[in-house]
């Protein structure tokens, strides 16, 4: 638990699309815009917890073919996330954008979770090498792992929509380091997946 915890603390505090879209919305329409879209980004992990808790616990419990080839993947695209993200030229900007209803903001809140790269890959091959068929139902653990990622990622939501609005300077003239450390955390985190995990299922 206290290595998935360290796991899930790196990748809630790099910047990503759901912080991203979080720091947008609040810089446009302020505190409550900027909340509607922290709980509506951890609504879709909720998807991602019911997705992972019906296919992963059978991948776990009936393939070990299958789950290297997820994990394997993972790996790849983990640091094809970084390599891009090192060789991007576009940095983070803080745009303003037109007020949208709290509904619509909660509601695309979810769809940036739901299809947002960083956290599929965490369900996908990050999470199932914390699992352990042999502890309990793969199902419980994977709810239970996904359930610390949600509350660590509201906490850390809630932190970009509130402060917003204060950082948008600062994160205006910092967004080249930024953009470096993500992609070397990324990078690092498929390195360390790649040697994580090598139990037999």
């Amino acid at each position: 638990m206290l290595l998935f915890l360290a796991a899930t603390l790196t990748l809630v505090l790099i910047p990503g699309p759901n912080h991203l879209y979080i720091a947008a919305r609040g810089l446009a329409q302020g505190r409550a815009a900027g909340l509607a879209s922290a709980f509506g980004v951890e609504a879709g992990t909720l998807v991602h917890i019911v997705a992972a808790a019906g296919g992963l616990s059978f991948l776990i419990a009936q393939s070990a073919t299958l789950f290297g080839v997820v994990k394997w993947a993972g790996v790849a695209y983990l640091v094809y996330l970084g390599v891009r993200t090192l060789t991007s030229k576009d940095e983070l900007t803080t745009r303003t954008a037109e007020p949208q209803p709290l509904r619509k903001v909660f509601l695309e809140g979810v769809l940036v979770n739901v299809l947002n790269p960083k956290v599929i890959l965490f369900f996908l091959a990050l999470l199932p090498q914390f699992v352990d068929p042999k502890a309990g139902s793969p199902t419980t653990q994977i709810v239970l792992f996904g359930a610390t990622l949600l509350v660590l990622g509201l906490l850390s939501d809630i932190v970009y929509a509130l402060t917003a609005g204060a950082l948008s300077g600062r994160l205006a003239k910092r967004a080249k380091q930024l953009r470096y450390f993500s992609g070397i955390v990324y990078i690092g985190l498929g390195i360390a997946t790649a040697f994580t995990g090598r139990r037999a299922v």
